[in-house]
């Protein structure tokens, strides 16, 4: 079975890594790639509403929950008592495609975009501790960095890299 290849994008709070994500989910699938992401989040999130049906279920201790429809559908999980699952047991969980890009999980060993921000910038560059970085992009010149560095809103560009690093073809518009 073939793995799906999976390409990251990391950075620091508020370096621009969910608009970057969007922008190259846009820019891969405009190309003709079928993507995904998985994003990683550091806090207590719900995507469901108190007083809907499948928070009811959940509320009444359901481990899992799918919502389905004509238009899409979701499965919620509730770790309970469970620890957070490792990457790799989500990525086994989506459907097949071309390319899951991921926001976040700055530990994990897959190449690796990090953005940068003028405003982020007094956290210090993660690149310096992971080799599996392999690029920057950031809204302000790094004078001296050894790795490629695209322009923030340089997304072509990085779609390029992206493709050109997984040995992604690059399918007619």
């Amino acid at each position: 079975m073939k793995t799906t290849p999976v390409f990251g994008i990391t950075g620091w709070k508020n370096s621009g890594k969910t608009q970057l994500v969007s922008r190259l989910v846009a820019e891969l699938t405009r190309r003709g790639l079928r993507v995904s992401t998985v994003k990683h989040a550091h806090h207590n999130f719900d995507i469901d509403k108190p007083g809907a049906d499948s928070y009811r279920h959940r509320e009444a201790g359901a481990m899992e929950v799918a919502l389905v429809s004509g238009r899409r559908w979701a499965l919620m999980h509730e770790l309970r008592d469970e620890e957070e699952p490792p990457l790799e047991d989500i990525l086994a969980r989506l459907a097949p495609c071309d390319l899951v890009l991921i926001e976040g999980y700055k530990r994990e060993n897959h190449p690796k975009i990090e953005t940068r921000r003028l405003e982020t910038r007094d956290r210090g560059p993660l690149a310096s501790f992971d080799p599996n970085i392999l690029a920057i992009a950031a809204d302000h010149t790094l004078p001296g960095e050894p790795l490629p560095v695209f322009d923030l809103d340089d997304v072509p560009a990085m779609a390029d890299f992206i493709q050109v690093r997984l040995g992604l073809e690059r399918l007619p518009a």
